[in-house]
């Protein structure tokens, strides 16, 4: 058993989504309760405005720490099972509290979707991990959360029903209802800014093997331009988040020894309908560059009716040599870039806590270290619907 005071610690908890998690944890755990939980930021002021607007009480405990502070990073580390960072763009405030956590054999989460960052951590901080017992999990928000086990999930169904996993799936978004979170957009745009000064970085925001550690698999398809799937009776567009969430697929399937198989090819994309009409709408996404000049800053949100009211469904199709196919979906029950979010990076925190043993030191993702485990806990708790469709 810990001897830590707490079992997670939610860094960022004054912001946007920090706070929607402190709100999650205290509806579904309670203050002092099973999960042992506490808010961290750098302003006592702040973090007590946000408990009393949360309705938290006198009862929550804060921690207040800087991640220019590296005496407060270590202590907020020492004190705790697990992090949750909600602090990005994670390339300009997030290595130092991966160097600390890796150093305390600290479990940590976060949302991050910025993969020239999550390579370069994962050079330099892996052996670290491994070393003190740290388990860090990337991408436990929409990227790449419902994705990464959405694969998983086809996977144990197609080694159940075939005997053998799938070499080709597809990942299909049906729906989303809900926009993307400004943190997202600010860690696209720091990207993109950072991609400008390092021509190394661009080779590896296009290498789909990114974040596994120079092992390579087959060519990919780039899902950079519409096409239409007979398979699917639809057109599909390019998915912006495809670019991060294959390479977590990828590395997935490295941590998991090549669980896919060594020639597995996975991609993603938009699907627009059959017909004129998907055409037209599959080639009006791909010309779409309204993201790029969004004014949405980190700590922008919805409303919670808003929230409330999104969703998404995404399909996921497998297929193999032998003409085997198998279908399957994961839904969620809010917007995906808050609502739903901030419920999935909650439930792989206290995944994490309450299963000490699943996984070991070392930098994964969430479908390599949890699985199964986590499926079940998104689908007992955080809205997520996981089915086979055929």
């Amino acid at each position: 058993m810990s001897e830590r005071q707490f079992g997670i610690t939610v860094y960022g908890a004054t912001g946007y989504t920090g706070q929607l998690i402190c709100e999650y944890l205290n509806q579904q755990y309670g203050i002092g309760g099973e999960v042992k939980w506490a808010m961290a930021g750098r302003n006592q002021e702040k973090l007590d405005s946000v408990a009393a607007k949360l309705g938290l009480g006198q009862n929550v405990p804060f921690v207040i720490c800087d991640a220019d502070d590296k005496d407060s990073l270590n202590a907020m580390v020492n004190n705790t099972d697990v992090v949750i960072s909600t602090v990005g763009p994670y390339q300009l405030y997030g290595t130092a509290l991966i160097a600390a956590c890796a150093a305390a054999g600290t479990d940590y989460v976060d949302l991050c979707g910025e993969p020239g960052w999550m390579h370069e951590m994962i050079a330099n901080y892996e052996q670290a991990a491994r070393q003190s017992g740290a388990r860090i999990v990337f991408s436990c928000g929409f990227d790449s959360i419902p994705f990464d086990l959405g694969v998983v999930f086809l996977q144990d169904a197609a080694k159940q029903r075939f005997g053998s996993s799938m070499p080709r799936v597809k990942g299909r978004v049906r729906t989303m209802k809900g926009g993307f979170s400004g943190g997202t957009l600010a860690s696209l745009k720091a990207t993109m800014a950072s991609a400008a000064k390092k021509p190394d970085l661009v080779k590896v925001l296009q290498d789909p093997f990114a974040l596994t550690e120079g092992v390579k698999g087959p060519e990919q398809p780039s899902g950079a331009a519409p096409i239409y799937e007979d398979d699917l009776n639809s057109w599909s567009a390019p998915f912006i988040m495809a670019t991060i969430n294959t390479k977590n697929v990828h590395r997935t399937n490295y941590l998991l020894k090549h669980a896919f198989g060594k020639d597995f090819v996975y991609d993603e994309m938009l699907l627009t309908g059959p017909g004129e009409q998907g055409k037209a709408i599959a080639n009006a996404v791909a010309a779409d560059k309204s993201m790029a000049k969004s004014d949405l800053k980190p700590g922008d949100g919805p409303s919670k009716e808003e929230r409330e009211n999104g969703s998404y469904d995404v399909l996921f199709a497998g297929s193999n040599d032998e003409g085997g196919v198998i279908l399957a979906s994961v839904q969620g029950d809010k917007d995906p870039g808050y609502g739903s979010t901030s419920k999935m990076i909650a439930e792989t925190a206290v995944c994490l806590l309450k299963n000490p043993k699943a996984a070991s030191g070392g930098i994964w993702t969430p479908g390599a270290a949890l699985g199964q485990l986590l499926i079940t806990r998104l689908q007992e708790n955080a809205g997520l619907t996981f089915k086979l469709e055929n």
